[in-house]
């Protein structure tokens, strides 16, 4: 699926789920697609297969700051149409959220 095709999907298995009152246990690659899915994600750290721990259930912003903060990632949001976007390492944009210990979404 390319990009509009995504977001079109995701809204309609998220309308399904809430329209249905279920939970979904849902595991996403896509960036995008997952965190408009998302409520709540497990973040799990160590080397996988090897030594790894599942975190408890977190808010999407709390468990993607510790996603992100493993990889040294920042993302802020498009102003144009509002879909995230890494910020570029060690940009002003990238040590400004580091700093504030915001590495997902610094909504202007």
């Amino acid at each position: 699926l390319d990009s509009e095709q995504r977001i079109v999907a995701s809204k309609v298995i998220k309308r399904f789920i809430l329209h249905a009152k279920k939970t979904a246990f849902i595991v996403e690659h896509d960036f995008i697609m997952a965190t408009y899915l998302a409520d709540k994600v497990i973040v799990y750290e160590g080397r996988p297969s090897i030594d790894c721990t599942a975190n408890a259930p977190q808010s999407l912003v709390s468990g993607m700051n510790k996603f992100l903060s493993h990889l040294d990632i920042t993302f802020r949001r498009d102003p144009t149409n509002y879909r995230p976007r890494i910020n570029k390492l060690d940009s002003t944009k990238d040590r400004e959220q580091k700093s504030a210990g915001s590495y997902y979404y610094l909504d202007d």
